[in-house]
């Protein structure tokens, strides 16, 4: 378990192969599916084939991507927060997903507002994005909270999204 960064009351770690189950379990629920789409994950070798060619694929070739979120009191996997190099954006998009029965206790916020630090400070990236679904109001308010601000709409796949963006602040700006 490759530990990333740890806040008051989670751990951030690298996915693994023995986290199929959770990995089932996260994108076969019912936010996943809403708002960022079936990638029919529901037998172990599909979570294992998803967590190979996504999460620790993105490890191998960038140094980072979407980890394991998991509460620091149990090591319960709640959710997955991290860095995603995107073919079609310029900037590392920030994403995260939790099971729904951890929203509204500001899981998603810690989490979120440590790997745009981690993102911005630790790997110094001078912008970091995000997308979202118009309708992915959760989403919207959680990206205005770590101070991601709208900047546009634009089309992929016939799906209208949204586009958010941070600017690490300059020395002097």
């Amino acid at each position: 378990m490759k530990k990333i960064f740890e806040t008051d009351r989670l751990i951030l770690r690298e996915f693994n192969l023995d986290d199929t189950a959770f990995i089932i379990e996260l994108l076969n629920s019912e936010g996943w599916i809403k708002y960022i789409g079936d990638r029919n994950v529901k037998k172990e070798e599909q979570a294992k084939n998803y967590l190979i060619n996504g999460p620790l694929k993105s490890y191998q070739a960038n140094g980072f991507g979407l980890w394991l979120v998991a509460l620091k009191e149990n090591l319960s996997p709640i959710g997955m927060c991290g860095l995603v190099k995107r073919e079609n954006l310029e900037n590392i998009d920030i994403g995260f997903a939790f099971l729904s029965s951890y929203s509204g206790q500001g899981y998603a916020l810690e989490s979120a507002k440590a790997t745009l630090h981690f993102a911005l400070e630790i790997l110094k990236q001078d912008r970091i994005v995000a997308i979202t679904l118009p309708g992915n109001l959760s989403s919207i308010r959680l990206l205005e909270k770590c101070g991601l601000k709208f900047e546009e709409e634009f089309k992929k796949d016939n799906e209208v999204l949204m586009l958010f963006g941070i600017n690490k602040e300059l020395p002097g700006n």
